[in-house]
């Protein structure tokens, strides 16, 4: 094989488009992809909040790191018409959308189902799992007219496993990996590959609320990592790099989780 790993591992040219990135996993996802020398676009509900810490910093941050460009939209994921804007300005801007990374979303760890409001349920659904659609489908007739592209799904641990007090969140993150295989499925003829990362116990804004509602959760999830830590949001980056280059070309349909070791103890 002639193609370097340069070339396989490299994004120069390129567009994507990563949901929630001001902060946390999108934000560690959004430097590593910049990092190849991908153009990004950031789609924030927070994304025009000055005085936010991280809310105002992540596109400045980027562009001035690694010379690429950057444009941040205020972006509620959870509206249909926000997701075809957001499709819309890209392709105005850059004329092309190679790479869709849907990390936006919201937790709600901490509540046992007997406890939780059905509105709070409904929610996190529509929040996790609909936006998630809603976004693959904005972005398929761009990708397909482009001839492929990566769709990479922010799944999570609880996708696979339940956890009592994350009742919610753990069917939203189990809908959204099955409803990557479907996309993998549907639209592997279009030369559209869709996977799924599982993160484990991510140091995030979601996870500090998890900790204060969950006494003791920090020193849990220690123990029974592997790996000894918790993660940080850019130990996300390089699996999102090997999932948004030419280099998983052949994967579809996959879920990889990032987490330490954390599930595969069972």
């Amino acid at each position: 094989m002639k193609e370097t790993l340069k070339e396989m591992f490299g994004l120069a040219g390129k567009v994507a488009i990563v949901t929630g990135g001001n902060r946390g996993i999108g934000k560690g996802i959004a430097i590593g992809l910049a990092g190849a020398g991908a153009n990004i676009v950031i789609g924030d509900i927070n994304i025009e909040v000055e005085h936010e810490a991280g809310a105002a910093d992540a596109v400045t941050e980027i562009r001035r790191d690694f010379g690429v460009e950057v444009l941040g939209l205020k972006v509620d994921v959870r509206r249909e018409a926000d997701n075809i804007e957001m499709v819309r300005r890209t392709l105005d801007r850059f004329g092309r959308i190679d790479i869709l990374v849907c990390n936006a979303g919201m937790g709600g760890g901490g509540i046992l189902p007997q406890d939780m409001a059905v509105a709070k349920w409904d929610e996190i659904l529509e929040t996790n799992l609909r936006s998630f659609f809603i976004a693959a489908k904005a972005v398929y007739p761009a990708m397909k007219k482009g001839g492929g592209g990566k769709i990479i799904s922010i799944g999570s641990m609880t996708s696979i496993f339940g956890v009592g007090a994350f009742s919610a969140y753990g069917a939203s993150k189990g809908g959204v990996l099955q409803l990557t295989r479907s996309l993998a499925v549907a639209w592997a003829m279009d030369k559209i590959q869709v996977n799924c990362i599982l993160p484990g116990w991510i140091n995030t804004d979601l996870s500090e609320t998890a900790k204060r509602n969950n006494p003791g959760l920090e020193e849990r999830v220690i123990a029974r990592t592997p790996a000894g830590r918790w993660g940080e949001p850019v130990d996300l980056a390089g699996c999102a790099l090997f999932l948004a280059t030419r280099a998983s070309d052949f994967v579809t349909g996959a879920a990889i989780p990032v987490d330490g070791g954390y599930a595969a103890q069972g």
